[in-house]
């Protein structure tokens, strides 16, 4: 039976390896599981949840697996996908968890600006190039300027508003205390 690897996790150690995440055996310090909230089937994602939060050393042992002796395995398509969208989310998390605005902002405000740059476009067409052609609201592009702008404006607000209630947390630590100096 090929051996396979486990992980493991650790503070103020340097260098992280490649993880196994498929390994049933996986053991952790205890202040790494202290400090990452994990939910749903995100279990499998530890390592990643370890990294983000600043735990350093994550790397991998050997170990001898045994085949099964009974019953059958319980992967299938279902935990593949859930497995698939959970590594997504941990991604979304990990990179824009703590600046929301960065991303919903950014696609807000490039989403408004087309869609304001086409109003444009066909506010001129109408005025100056062709004052006698149809009416602005019979023309399709007129929609998709308009929810351009909406929806540009409704992921900006979306971004904000997950400024501000990051920024409202006061229960949650924004950092973890490793030692507690009495001086």
């Amino acid at each position: 039976m090929p051996s396979k690897l486990f992980n493991w996790a650790a503070r103020r150690t340097s260098g992280v390896k490649l993880n196994d995440f498929n390994c049933g055996l996986k053991a952790y310090r205890k202040e790494v599981i202290k400090n990452i909230e994990v939910s749903g089937e995100m279990h499998r994602y530890i390592p990643v949840l370890a990294k983000s939060a600043g735990f350093s050393n994550i790397g991998e042992k050997i170990v001898q697996h045994q085949a099964r002796k009974y019953g059958k395995t319980k992967f299938g398509m279902e935990r593949f996908i859930n497995g698939f969208l959970d590594l997504i989310t941990i991604w979304f998390v990990s990179k824009f968890g703590k600046q929301p605005m960065h991303l919903f902002g950014a696609l807000g405000v490039l989403m408004f600006i087309i869609g304001f740059g086409f109003a444009i476009y066909l506010g001129i067409d109408k005025l100056f190039i062709n004052p006698m052609g149809r009416l602005i609201t019979d023309r399709p592009q007129f929609y998709l300027s308009l929810t351009a702008m909406i929806i540009g404006t409704q992921l900006f607000l979306a971004g904000f508003l997950g400024e501000i209630l990051i920024r409202s947390r006061k229960n949650e630590a924004r950092y973890i205390i490793e030692e507690t100096l009495n001086v």
